[in-house]
């Protein structure tokens, strides 16, 4: 039979362990570029976009579309890896185990 006491003291466990875990992940970083290297996204392991390079010759007046579009693919690429990043964390502070609503 399950302990009540010892259930919540796990939880806060994880949850103390889980607090930390997200400052960790503030200070790790993923990056990606698209447009072979013009235009880099760089994310937190929290999912925040943190910075941003542009190369100068990427920078075209007359197509800013094409701008546009590097940078949307750039962010996109740096959320995936920072996503996985996380989730990785988290599976390894969970044992592996999926908690709804976690991650």
């Amino acid at each position: 039979m399950f302990d009540l006491k010892q259930i919540q003291k796990m939880q806060q466990e994880l949850q103390t362990r889980m607090a930390k875990l997200q400052e960790e992940l503030k200070t790790q970083t993923v990056e990606a570029a698209s447009g072979g290297g013009m235009v880099t996204a760089i994310a937190n392991g929290n999912q925040e976009l943190i910075g941003m390079k542009i190369k100068p010759d990427a920078v075209d007046l007359d197509d800013l579309e094409m701008l546009e579009d590097l940078v949307v693919a750039a962010v996109n690429q740096a959320m995936e890896k920072a996503k996985a990043l996380n989730n990785d964390q988290m599976s390894q502070l969970t044992g592996g185990i999926n908690i709804p609503g976690l991650f």
